[in-house]
């Protein structure tokens, strides 16, 4: 093992860089929190500073993914679609399999200069969720409880909201609504036969409120559905712990486009379409769990050094007072500012781990357990 390969595993080199991830995400917060006198006097502006904003916080998990794993991002496309990545307001569907799969869409956004303006449709809880909740609140992140009866109005209101967005962005959905587990595909199937729908092997039933909505309130606004089929070479599961730890993966991506104006209108066909489209990722899915590859042309978008950059700042302005102050306590040899110190140290590493906790599937939420027995 090399020198490098042996730092990326040590304890003290995670809390370092949780540290840096974490002070310079509340210091964006606060920054942020300022940006809102921006929003009456110019609500473009608001917009364009909190997505460089975003960035700066989000392009520290992308250089983790790109730079310190060195994890490899592979497109399986044609070269029409990727011509028009990062040029077009898009719609992303994605697989909804992996501990990380956000991350590798982020790697993608990245590389095609949209990681800032990029949206999701979030779970309501991750709105409380320092850093993560906070930041996505100043970039108009459309929230949901999962409940459509009460989510419908402030849906529909958050995606409106968007149609004169500034930057281009890409408006992720996970239409299966959960992480899959076997637990949740059971379920899942048993509505499926229910409702006369064929089953997937690898995939939940999709749910088609949200998308049909999105389709509905951005149209005239986004170009085009990207469809995103995400799988790891080599059978391989990725976690963030293992980017954490240095661990190298190989990730695949099948990007399929669908011109907005050949999705239907109506509401039930828009549905249709996508049980459809999830027949077919279910297809793709299963080519390549034969093949080992998915079809298309291979394209590998190359990794741009602002990642590296951005972090390498943070680390420098976070960790030079940080050395000195702990030098300065264990230099006193007060007991009481040591252990204040220790127990600082404890609290950031328990913070850390919190954070990573919220993308691992086992503790994930139970949504899906028995939701998907309720009409959708």
């Amino acid at each position: 093992m090399g020198f490098i390969a042996f730092l990326k595993t040590q304890f003290i080199v995670h809390l370092l860089i949780g540290f840096v991830f974490v002070v310079s995400g509340l210091i964006i917060n606060f920054i942020q929190l300022c940006t809102l006198v921006l929003w009456p006097i110019n609500k473009q502006l608001y917009r364009r500073v909190n997505c460089r904003l975003a960035y700066s916080l989000w392009s520290q998990l992308v250089m983790l993914l790109e730079w310190w794993s060195g994890t490899e991002c592979t497109l399986f496309s044609d070269e029409a679609t990727v011509n028009t990545f990062g040029k077009e307001h898009v719609i992303i569907i994605l697989n909804h399999n992996f501990e990380i799969d956000f991350l590798c869409g982020w790697t993608m956004t990245e590389r095609f200069g949209v990681l800032g303006s990029s949206k999701v449709l979030a779970k309501r809880e991750l709105l409380y969720v320092p850093l993560i909740g906070w930041t996505w609140y100043f970039l108009e992140i459309v929230f949901c409880k999962r409940k459509w009866e009460e989510d419908r109005d402030t849906v529909i209101e958050g995606l409106k909201r968007l149609s004169d967005y500034p930057e281009y962005m890409w408006f992720l959905l996970y239409c299966e609504g959960t992480r899959f587990t076997e637990t949740k595909h059971r379920i899942s199937m048993e509505v499926a036969e229910s409702k006369g729908l064929p089953k997937l092997k690898y995939h939940l039933l999709p749910r088609t409120k949200g998308f049909t909505t999105a389709v509905q309130c951005l149209r005239g606004t986004v170009s085009a559905v990207y469809d995103v089929t995400l799988n790891f070479r080599g059978n391989k599961n990725p976690s963030l712990l293992g980017i954490l730890y240095g661990k190298k993966y190989e990730a695949d991506m099948c990007v399929r486009r669908f011109p907005l104006e050949d999705i239907p209108q109506d509401e039930k066909e828009a549905a249709n379409w996508l049980h459809k489209l999830y027949q077919e990722k279910d297809a793709l899915q299963e080519m390549y769990n034969q093949e080992g590859v998915f079809p298309g042309k291979q394209f590998k978008p190359p990794r741009r050094p602002w990642t590296l950059l951005n972090f390498l700042f943070w680390a420098t302005v976070l960790l030079s007072p940080l050395f000195t102050f702990g030098f300065g306590v264990f230099a006193s040899g007060s007991p009481l500012l040591i252990l204040a110190f220790l127990g600082l140290v404890g609290a950031a590493s328990f913070g850390v781990r919190r954070l990573i906790g919220v993308t691992e599937i086992e503790k994930g939420s139970s949504y899906g357990n028995q939701e998907f027995k309720k009409k959708e």
